[in-house]
C-alpha cells in the first residue's frame, strides 16, 4: 500500500472506530509498517487539518472528531479539481490558510483512484501570475484579519499607502471584498473617524485587540462602500 492510499485508510479506520481509540502498535499492525510510519502519517494528517487526537498512557491512542470530518465523498476527479481552481484563487485573501486546509481534507476524504485522477488532471493546469518579488503581504496578515473578522475584534493595522507612506491605526472591520483577485478589507477607521478600504497587500503589520467591534452595517456608514455593486458570497 503507498502512502497517499494508507492516509486515506488511516482516516476511515480512525472514523470507523471512533469515539474508541487506536493505538500506533495496533495501526502499525494492520498496515504492516513501523510504529514510527504510523506516528509519521498521523502528524501529516493533523498539519492538514484532520482533527485527530491522541491520548497518551495505558489505554492511549488515536482517535477522530467525526463531528469535524467528512464522510467518503462522491466529488468526480473534475469536480475536485474546480474546487481545487476555486480555492486557488484565494490565494493572498484572509482565507488562504482555510482554503490550502479544506482543500486537504476533501482530497483525504476521496478515494485512492478518484484521488490520484484528481491530481493528475490537476497537474495540466496552470495559472498566470505576477512574477514572485512583487511586494505582498506578510504570511500571517491574513490569518488575523480572518480572525478578526471571524471574532468581530477591533484590529490594529500598519498600513503603507499608495504614496508609500506607512501609518498606524485601529479598524473596526465590517466585510472583505476582491476586485480582479486583489483582496480588500472594508472597516471603520478610527484613525480617519470613518469607512476605509484597505489593501490587504498594503497591510504590512496586523495585532488582533482584546477590544470587542461595535456593530455597524455597511448601509449605516455615512461614507458609504465604493461605488460599484458589492454582491454578497452565495453560500449554500
Amino acid at each position: 500500500m503507498n502512502r497517499t492510499d494508507r492516509l486515506y485508510a488511516l482516516v476511515e479506520e480512525l472514523r470507523a472506530r471512533a469515539p474508541r481509540r487506536a493505538s500506533a502498535r495496533e495501526l502499525a499492525a494492520r498496515y504492516e509498517v513501523s510504529v514510527r510510519t504510523i506516528e509519521r502519517d498521523i502528524a501529516a494528517l493533523q498539519q492538514a487539518g484532520v482533527p485527530i487526537y491522541a491520548d497518551v498512557g495505558r489505554g492511549g491512542g488515536y482517535t477522530l472528531d467525526k463531528s469535524r470530518t467528512l464522510p467518503p465523498l462522491n466529488f468526480t476527479p473534475a469536480e475536485a479539481v474546480a474546487v481545487a481552481v476555486a480555492l486557488a484563487r484565494a490565494g493572498g485573501s484572509p482565507f488562504s490558510r482555510s482554503a490550502r486546509t479544506a482543500l486537504h481534507k476533501i482530497v483525504a476524504a476521496m478515494s485512492a483512484g478518484d484521488g490520484a485522477t484528481a491530481r493528475e488532471l490537476a497537474d495540466r493546469i496552470r495559472f498566470v501570475g505576477p512574477p514572485d518579488g512583487e511586494a505582498a503581504a506578510p504570511v500571517s496578515v491574513p490569518a488575523v484579519l480572518e480572525e478578526a473578522m471571524s471574532a468581530r475584534r477591533v484590529v490594529r493595522l500598519g498600513y503603507v499607502d499608495a504614496g508609500g507612506s506607512e501609518t498606524e491605526r485601529d479598524v473596526e472591520p465590517l466585510a472583505f471584498t476582491a476586485v480582479r483577485l486583489r483582496w480588500y478589507l472594508l472597516g471603520w477607521c478610527r484613525l480617519r473617524d470613518e469607512s476605509r478600504v484597505f489593501r490587504i497587500d498594503r497591510v504590512r503589520r496586523a495585532a488582533l485587540l482584546d477590544e470587542p467591534a461595535p456593530e455597524r452595517r455597511l448601509d449605516d456608514i455615512p461614507s458609504g462602500p465604493p461605488d460599484y455593486v458589492l454582491r454578497p458570497l452565495e453560500f449554500v
